[in-house]
């Protein structure tokens, strides 16, 4: 820790080069941009629900560490345990393959240091789902969390991840590929689904047994401290239990069986949104807490600019970028969201909680 006498944390401005990005990391830069009619978060049945917005990125694939691109690297006291003996608590919204943006928001909060290595001490850092697609790194992301997970647990916290439905998507690419699913809007396949959302050819490419296991047994849902944490704002969750247990028990069960047609059901309403934000969404997230638990929902999956209607057009020719400074809370305060929304060039939100709003 830099620490002048008497003084607060010490703020320096670093390049990406300060970081040691391990060699996962280093990757071709993409020349191309995406196709302009990708509509990135489709929905699978190929109409959309009401209140339906889908998310879409149209620009460049950010350079890795060129000229120029700097990062606010925040040194930070030790994190204080919290009462106890646990450590402070973080969760990270939607990290979608953006490796170097994950690593600067981890950097700043001090849960890493310039090696990548967890710096964090008996922290307890929950990861909201979404690893990979549409970004450059999705794997590189993946790898990441996997090794931090083993290094805070040697440190006396955990690092730990939630299953979101880019998780279900790759799955399903990887397992189904082009096997015809009942989506009741017609034919309609994982692969298809999953180029349409933003599939990258360099994920697949590397994707291993490990990786697949590993993305097959996260969580659907969790308590922490008051915090039901989930990925999708829905409450399609109350479709598959009545309990937390019952829920990730019913999810790992359906990616056990293998079904095709099961697991497109399990994405697709996985893939539903907006649950919370228009006038019935506070007794939305009443009814979530009334069966799981805690007192706030905090979930990633709909992008914040998107919640707040602030973007402006899908295919971004306004060069508009999103102002997101921090998780948004809405519905009575009774949810966050923390998807900052890195996919259209915003913010890769990690927060320790409770939010003091």
């Amino acid at each position: 820790m830099t620490q002048g006498a008497g003084q607060g944390p010490v703020v320096r401005t670093a390049t990406l080069r300060d970081f040691r990005v391990p060699p996962y990391a280093q990757v071709p830069v993409q020349s191309q941009v995406a196709d302009p009619g990708h509509p990135g978060n489709a929905y699978p049945e190929g109409e959309a629900p009401e209140g339906y917005t889908p998310t879409a990125r149209d620009l460049p694939v950010i350079s890795l560490g060129g000229p120029g691109d700097t990062v606010q690297v925040r040194v930070e006291p030790d994190p204080q345990p919290a009462p106890g003996g646990r450590g402070p608590l973080y969760v990270v919204g939607d990290v979608h393959g953006y490796l170097e943006e994950l690593v600067a928001a981890l950097a700043e909060q001090g849960i890493i240091d310039a090696d990548l290595r967890w710096a964090a001490g008996n922290a307890r850092l929950w990861f909201l789902g979404d690893f990979t697609d549409r970004g450059p790194d999705g794997i590189g992301v993946i790898d990441l969390v996997m090794r931090l997970s083993a290094e805070a647990a040697a440190a006396g916290g955990y690092c730990k991840a939630l299953m979101g439905n880019h998780e279900l998507l790759l799955l399903g690419a990887k397992r189904f590929g082009d096997t015809p699913v009942n989506s009741g809007a017609g034919t309609a396949t994982f692969q298809a689904a999953w180029l349409l959302n933003g599939g990258q050819k360099y994920d697949m490419d590397r994707l291993q047994e490990v990786h697949l296991q590993w993305m097959a047994r996260l969580d659907a849902i969790v308590e922490e401290d008051g915090h039901l944490l989930l990925h999708s704002d829905t409450t399609a969750y109350l479709d598959y239990g009545g309990t937390i247990d019952d829920v990730n028990d019913a999810v790992h069960e359906v990616l056990t069986r293998n079904d095709a047609d099961q697991c497109w059901d399990l994405f697709r309403k996985f893939t539903k949104r907006f649950a919370f934000r228009d006038e019935g969404g506070p007794d939305a997230v009443r009814e979530l807490l009334a069966a799981y638990g805690g007192r706030r929902v905090v979930h990633g999956h709909s992008p914040i600019p998107y919640l707040l209607g602030e973007v402006g057009t899908e295919d971004g020719e306004d060069g508009a970028r999103p102002l997101v400074d921090g998780p948004h809370v809405y519905a009575d305060g009774l949810a966050i969201a923390m998807d900052g929304g890195v996919t259209m060039a915003g913010k890769l939100l990690v927060q320790q909680l409770p939010l003091q709003d």
